[in-house]
């Protein structure tokens, strides 16, 4: 696949992404964690950007609940900053990131994740929460080619980083 026919594919998926995200916003009146994918077979975790054990739960509504509670907890302006998945189409195990605050489109990484050994070049699909953008690179310490920014519930990646993401950078 040309990389011109893959950045088609990827724009397509996500202008479908919106599409859908759109309905769910005329059904639901403001997303919530029932909005997202009810995901209840692979493992769900959290992680604190800024450090901390990462924390696993029976289903993904559990864990989003989970990681808004710990953000409020932490900090007063903590907040959900993106969920990962191992499989496309936001299946399979899932890792919900939280941290400080907002993202601010300033051009800049707010904050960054390395990967732990358990979620290294596994992830396949994203959803950006709390104004991120995502950007997914293939070593730690956001390191080599990254490819992104994932500024929307994306199902699938793409071939450039599906399994290979070892860090994310949120912007």
């Amino acid at each position: 696949m040309t990389e011109g026919s893959e950045m088609a594919r990827r724009k397509i998926s996500r202008t479908v992404g919106v599409l859908v995200g759109a309905v769910a916003l005329g059904f639901a009146g403001t997303v919530t964690a029932s909005a997202a994918p009810t995901n209840d077979t692979g493992r769900h975790c959290t992680l604190d950007v800024r450090g901390g054990a990462e924390q696993c739960f029976g289903s993904l509504a559990e864990a989003i609940a989970g990681a808004r509670g710990a953000a409020n907890r932490t900090a007063s302006d903590g907040v959900i900053q993106g969920t990962v998945y191992d499989g496309v189409d936001y299946r399979g195990d899932s890792l919900t990131i939280y941290g400080a605050g907002l993202c601010e489109k300033d051009g800049v990484i707010n904050y960054q994740l390395d990967l732990t050994d358990d979620w290294k070049n596994k992830i396949s699909s994203v959803q950006p929460w709390g104004n991120c953008w995502l950007w997914l690179y293939p070593e730690p310490d956001l390191n080599g080619d990254r490819d992104g920014p994932f500024d929307e519930n994306t199902p699938n990646i793409g071939s450039v980083m599906d399994n290979r993401t070892q860090s994310i950078g949120f912007s």
